[in-house]
């Protein structure tokens, strides 16, 4: 079998390969500008259309766009000998289906496989991002929030539908995210993938094990504040102080607080990771900053100060770079940066759950229960960063309240997020 390059654009050299699958709905309007903002970040998108979605945009109009064949007959002997299914569902590095219909989503479940768009489904061993979009009645009934618990439980990754005006006029929850939410959520599930070789839909993986379904554990109506990642406290203009914060965990949490339907603000030190879905995201550098940020935002229902926040900063900051002279350098002058979680903790608009992180490498738990009652927090998630946690793809963790202590095991950074938001949920609902 031999296999068609992923076509370039404009002669760039693209970064990942995204397979959009596009199934029959009138929201398959929005796959056209999803595959213009993929390009405009230099990702190469293929495409491959159900037979009821080309009732709804064509085949050309996506060709145009994507700059390669769009495919869609199982059984047309040229397109199976140039590429074939089992090719289409291997070489890419993600697989969108973008409107996903409750008919596909029910196949998916099922592990139908009669067209080429579900054999592709059946057949891939790459992540798949689903992003459903339908009636209001159809969302909200019985065997599609089955089909969708199915498919979380599976790993399969869903975005949820927006809220709002249906083409059928009706209102509710089921129409298909905006192309750039789309695109930020992609983003988001292309980084988690990069820092795990766990196969979603061959294997059990702390992910689907250990993640809740968060459409029990309803946040709407609350304010949530996630701060996330280092900061920055320059000692000059090339210099700074910091830590080996990837800001990982801090976005998970706020992707899954978004998903619990959470109005969502993180403010989030210097990372180089993708906004999540449905969440206002404001950068800062120091810790000054944050803390103007985070009091600038209440009063806010919760509080998850993620961060790892730089405890110190250069006394006095050096206007032009410090050069070396041939002699022991002058001593930095240190002082110490505000403490934003105790701040909060006393503040006149203080958040009604108010939740810190602690990062120990030794005596984790005694730290952490100390750091909780000296700095007036309610809950601390206590973890040891002795090892590779910082940057990587898993988290042990221990929930520590005025209740005792929750030893958690081992978990992706996601699924740890998935539980404390329903943790969370949990606490706000009095259960």
């Amino acid at each position: 079998m031999v296999c068609n390059e992923w076509s370039p654009s404009s002669g760039r050299t693209m970064t990942q390969r995204i397979l959009l699958i596009v199934s029959g709905g009138i929201a398959a309007y929005k796959s056209l500008e999803l595959v213009r903002l993929l390009k405009a970040k230099d990702m190469a998108v293929r495409a491959v259309m159900t037979e009821s979605a080309k009732e709804f945009v064509t085949p050309m109009s996506l060709g145009v766009l994507t700059e390669d064949h769009v495919y869609g007959d199982m059984f047309d002997l040229k397109e199976e000998r140039e590429i074939g299914h089992i090719q289409l569902s291997r070489e890419a590095d993600l697989i969108v289906i973008a409107p996903a219909t409750a008919n596909i989503l029910a196949k998916m479940a099922g592990g139908i496989a009669d067209d080429l768009a579900t054999t592709i489904l059946l057949a891939t061993d790459k992540p798949v991002l689903a992003c459903p979009a339908m009636n209001v009645r159809m969302w909200h009934h019985k065997a599609t929030q089955r089909n969708i618990l199915k498919l979380k439980e599976d790993g399969i990754h869903i975005l949820e539908p927006g809220v709002g005006a249906m083409a059928c006029n009706e209102w509710g929850k089921g129409r298909l995210p905006e192309p750039a939410e789309i695109l930020a959520e992609i983003e988001r599930v292309l980084v988690e993938a990069q820092t795990t070789d766990e196969h979603p839909l061959l294997t059990d993986t702390t992910r689907t094990i250990n993640a809740p379904d968060l459409s029990e554990h309803n946040l709407f109506g609350h304010h949530v504040l996630v701060t996330a990642g280092p900061t920055h406290e320059p000692i000059d203009p090339v210099r700074y102080i910091a830590n080996r914060s990837s800001g990982k965990q801090g976005f998970a949490i706020a992707a899954a607080a978004a998903r619990a339907g959470a109005k969502v603000t993180l403010v989030a030190g210097p990372v180089m990771l993708p906004t999540p879905a449905g969440v206002t995201r404001i950068d800062v550098e120091t810790a000054r900053e944050m803390l103007a940020v985070v009091e600038t935002t209440l009063p806010v229902d919760i509080a998850i100060l993620v961060a790892a926040v730089a405890d110190w900063r250069a006394a006095d900051e050096a206007v032009q770079k410090i050069k070396k002279d041939g002699h022991a350098p002058a001593p930095l002058r240190l002082e110490e940066n505000p403490d934003i979680l105790a701040t909060l903790a006393r503040h006149g608009q203080r958040p009604g759950l108010l939740i810190g992180f602690a990062a120990e490498t030794e005596a984790v738990l005694d730290h952490a229960a100390a750091k909780r009652a000296r700095k007036g927090a309610d809950w601390i998630v206590a973890n040891d960063v002795s090892g590779d946690v910082m940057g990587g793809a898993t988290n042990e963790v221990h929930l520590v309240t005025a209740a005792g202590i929750e030893d958690w095991p081992e978990m992706t950074k996601s699924a740890v997020a998935a539980r404390l938001i329903e943790r969370i949920a949990d606490a706000l609902a009095g259960r």
